[in-house]
């Protein structure tokens, strides 16, 4: 079988993968998390969170696939098996029960924080080994920090 090669030089490419991994870990348990929350929110908001929610969920999902298929691009494999995030990721995890409306605003205030601090993180890592990852890792960047500020605003 043929391996996926890509232009990156062996250094570069083991920064790549390293920053892509990362994202795709953080993108993929945002997806799980926000949807853990979309299930079990409850008060006088739930409504516009419950599809606030579905909107990351969807945002995050969509990013975690051009992320994943990067990695491929450049001859990296994508680990996004369960196991892979369950030992790697970084978010908050909610417990497994009705979550009051306002701890679901701090909660998804604060992993957006996060998420867009490490983002950022990649996105110089990543400046001159890949300006074309980097690329896809400002757009990700972008759109983490919309949601950010649209959860913060509710607080």
């Amino acid at each position: 079988m043929a391996a996926i090669t890509g232009p990156l030089s062996n250094h570069a490419k083991k920064v790549v993968a390293e920053a892509l991994q990362g994202a795709l870990v953080d993108l993929l348990d945002l997806s799980l998390v926000a949807k853990q929350a979309h299930w079990n929110v409850v008060g006088p908001h739930f409504r516009p969170l419950h599809l606030q929610l579905d909107e990351l969920v969807d945002l995050a999902r969509e990013h975690a696939d051009t992320i994943a298929e990067r990695a491929v691009a450049v001859g990296v494999n994508p680990d996004g098996r369960a196991a892979t995030i369950g030992k790697s990721t970084k978010l908050t995890q909610p417990e497994v029960a009705w979550i009051e409306d306002g701890k679901v605003v701090a909660m998804f205030t604060d992993i957006l924080e996060n998420v867009s601090k490490r983002m950022r993180r990649r996105i110089e890592a990543t400046d001159e080994p890949d300006p074309v990852t980097q690329d896809l890792l400002i757009a990700v960047a972008q759109d983490i920090d919309k949601q950010h500020w649209m959860f913060q605003a509710q607080r």
